[in-house]
């Protein structure tokens, strides 16, 4: 009778302990129920240690020290009389100080063009006198990139590809360029490709003074067309751009550098070589840009100094790497107007550097670890603030330095994920910071790291993960059977017993430069996914393999001229490894993933000879000779000088060998990935007499959403995934 009383016991304990909410689908992309908060309509204001917050009655300014308001900057009162009730701070998309924080540029009516690039109705609202006037006529369209002078006199942007600027105090608008015409040429605003693959959209730049404009020109004529149908009417309508795949011509890049007071442009004597541009600046004297010059193959980075007015230029720096150059993101010119901090990978790992023009770089920082990015600098006191893994390739936290590489410290505890935002004068910073299983806590920080307070610690979503019963990610390790040892993440269901044996589905991202494997709360929604696929039995992992970041040159680079060899090798190994741990099932090991990770869930399954029972790929790249140059080249060179290296891994090549089942996933918008990839597979895989399963979503581009789009994707994705795993 004890015995029996003792049971019933247990088994009511276990119930409470096991217990947890049913997720569905719609909670997770109808109803957005487990994505954490975060802190909207923050931003730090111009040379002050105040920040402001926008919500539907205000933009406020508070102090970084305590948080505490200091007051209203602009209410909705303020906006709707001087607009006469036209405008309202809840439709409100962005906004900016100018330097001084009397005026404020706003943005109303914000579309996306493409992935970094917007246009706009932009207003100026004077703080002063409580006027607004708008930066251009509405009736002539939207204007992109709109940015005050460095004085707050004047407002430039670009509308329909040609560089304007408009005189506050008159109110007057001055043409820069007239030649600007779709497809054709672009004034001050990069085509499609530098923006996806440099992250450079916006490209004219004020000199400190604001006496001068140097902007971009791109002539696009030698580049070829790509057009998308965009369906819906009764004669679909064809959406052409001008998109270079690999091997194929680029745009023709020109500087120019326009005086205001002679209203005249000067052209920068670059000679047309095929190279990019991937950054300029102004030094502070206000008389030297500062060009970044990349060759094709993006292994050799020279800096120039260009004096606009003597028309001398000289390299005063370069950078050089066996395999390829990343983005140069990292680049602080000194007030002396002859220095630079930076960073770089020339030593294998990726580290900061101080160099004097044309002498040889000092390394400040030096290790087997990576930084990960300079968070902000203290001109005046000398230090530099980055953000690095040293403490675990899991981790990112935020060190401090100074410029002779002495007095290191880290202001961060080390275990987690902190994505850092300093204010312009380097005094405080926000600290957005997680772990793989704890949501982001938003705190605020003096920049020696001391904690002030905490604005939000999403203390409401953690009790909804445990409502939910959310499972933990546990971290791992194997050695291949290269002697590769590699990095990974495992979710078990909640009531996970080691005597059985469970499905499991593999996640992959894998691109260049990638990490998936982190101690970070990111794609929250997917999270949740992983979750929901938990519930119904199943085990979730994710590996890094070779070619990810986080862990030097050797690691990631290896794959340079073979782009997807050893990814999918290491994909089919960590499946392999998982097939012996006694509670996976080996006959139910799937994978799926999206762009790269699609393209690599279908080379795996692919090549895998068996390996995986299921794949899903989502807008996948099927052969890279469809992909854009500047990615694609980075890694692989033309594929005139590397044909094997595009064809012996490349998914189209290998539809012959697919074992299993497979769903292929698309938007037919999609700018990026064209649709052009999924319909050869389609193509290759028909010709082979194989069997598999197609969606294809009309007009969603890369991400595939809007509407219930993602609600029924998901769906989609669970109904195949449960049916074939």
């Amino acid at each position: 009778m004890k015995r029996l009383a003792f049971s019933v016991f247990f088994l009511v304990f276990a119930n409470l302990l096991f217990a947890q909410k049913e997720i569905t689908l719609q909670d997770i992309w109808t109803d957005y129920k487990f994505i954490p908060k975060s802190v909207p309509g923050f931003a730090s204001m111009p040379n002050s240690d105040y920040y402001s917050v926008k919500d539907k009655t205000a933009i406020s300014k508070h102090a970084f020290k305590n948080g505490e308001k200091a007051g209203d900057i602009l209410t909705q009162d303020m906006l709707a009389k001087a607009s006469d009730g036209k405008l309202s701070l809840a439709k409100l998309n962005d906004y900016e100080f100018d330097v001084t924080c009397s005026k404020i540029l706003l943005a109303f009516n914000l579309d996306y063009i493409y992935r970094r690039s917007t246009c706009a109705n932009y207003y100026v609202f004077d703080l002063k006198n409580n006027k607004l006037m708008p930066v251009a006529d509405t009736l002539k369209g939207k204007q992109s990139f709109a940015e005050f002078s460095p004085d707050g006199s004047k407002v430039a942007f670009v509308r329909d590809y040609n560089l304007f600027y408009v005189d506050l105090n008159t109110g007057a608008e001055y043409q820069v360029t007239v030649d600007g015409k779709e497809n054709e040429v672009r004034n001050g605003f990069a085509d499609w490709v530098y923006e996806e693959e440099l992250s450079l959209s916006k490209c004219f730049y004020w000199s400190p003074d604001g006496k001068k404009l140097a902007y971009f020109r791109f002539d696009e004529s030698a580049v070829k067309e790509f057009s998308m149908t965009m369906w819906g009417e009764l004669y679909p309508e064809e959406y052409k751009y001008k998109y270079p795949k690999a091997g194929e011509d680029n745009s023709v890049v020109d500087i120019y550098v326009y005086d205001i007071a002679k209203k005249s442009s000067a052209k920068i004597d670059f000679p047309h070589e095929d190279c990019y541009y991937p950054r300029a600046f102004w030094l502070d004297n206000s008389a030297d840009l500062m060009v970044m010059k990349l060759n094709r193959l993006q292994n050799k980075l020279e800096v120039f100094r260009c004096n606009v007015d003597s028309k001398k230029k000289e390299v005063v720096l370069t950078d050089e790497n066996k395999w390829w150059i990343e983005e140069p993101d990292d680049y602080y010119f000194l007030s002396d107007n002859n220095s630079v901090i930076f960073t770089s990978e020339r030593d294998g790992f990726n580290h900061i550097y101080r160099a004097e023009f044309g002498k040889t770089p000092v390394q400040l920082t030096k290790g087997s670890f990576m930084v990960k990015g300079i968070a902000a600098i203290d001109f005046e006191k000398q230090l530099v603030y980055y953000t690095s893994n040293e403490s675990s390739v899991f981790n990112q936290d935020l060190y401090v330095i100074d410029f002779q590489g002495k007095n290191k410290k880290m202001l961060t505890n080390g275990s987690g994920w902190n994505n850092i935002t300093f204010n312009s004068n380097a005094h405080f910073y926000l600290d957005n910071y997680s772990t793989a299983n704890e949501p982001p806590v938003y705190s605020l920080h003096s920049a020696d790291g001391k904690l002030l307070y905490t604005i939000e610690d999403n203390s409401a979503f953690k009790n909804t993960m445990k409502e939910y019963g959310f499972a933990k990610k546990e971290f791992f390790d194997f050695t291949t059977a290269d002697g590769v040892k590699l990095n990974g993440w495992m979710l078990k269901p909640l009531n996970f017993k080691s005597d059985k044996k469970y499905p499991v589905l593999m996640y992959v991202y894998g691109g260049p430069g990638s990490q998936e494997v982190n101690n970070s709360y990111f794609r929250s929604g997917d999270f949740a996914w992983y979750q929901y696929v938990a519930q119904h039995g199943y085990i979730v992992v994710c590996v890094d393999g070779r070619g990810t970041a986080g862990r030097g040159d050797e690691f990631k680079k290896v794959i340079y001229k073979q782009m997807g060899k050893y990814e999918a090798i290491d994909q089919i190994a960590a499946a392999n490894y998982l097939k012996t741990l006694g509670f996976v099932d080996p006959e139910r090991v799937g994978i799926w993933g999206w762009s790269f990770g699609g393209y690599l869930s279908a080379l795996s399954l692919f090549k895998g000879n068996g390996t995986f029972k299921m794949a899903m790929s989502v807008a996948p790249v099927t052969n890279w000779r469809y992909y854009d140059n500047i990615y694609t080249e980075r890694f692989l060179q033309k594929p005139q000088d590397n044909p094997s290296g595009y064809d012996d891994n490349s998914p189209c090549f290998f539809a012959k060998d697919l074992q299993g089942s497979f769903l292929l996933v698309h938007g037919t918008g999609d700018d990026n990935v064209h649709f052009q990839n999924s319909m050869d597979l389609v193509t290759q895989l028909n010709k082979a007499g194989k069997q598999y399963e197609q969606f294809f979503y009309p007009n969603k581009n890369h991400f595939i959403y809007g509407g219930n789009t993602r609600l029924h994707l998901y769906t989609k994705l669970s109904e195949f995934l449960f049916r074939n795993l």
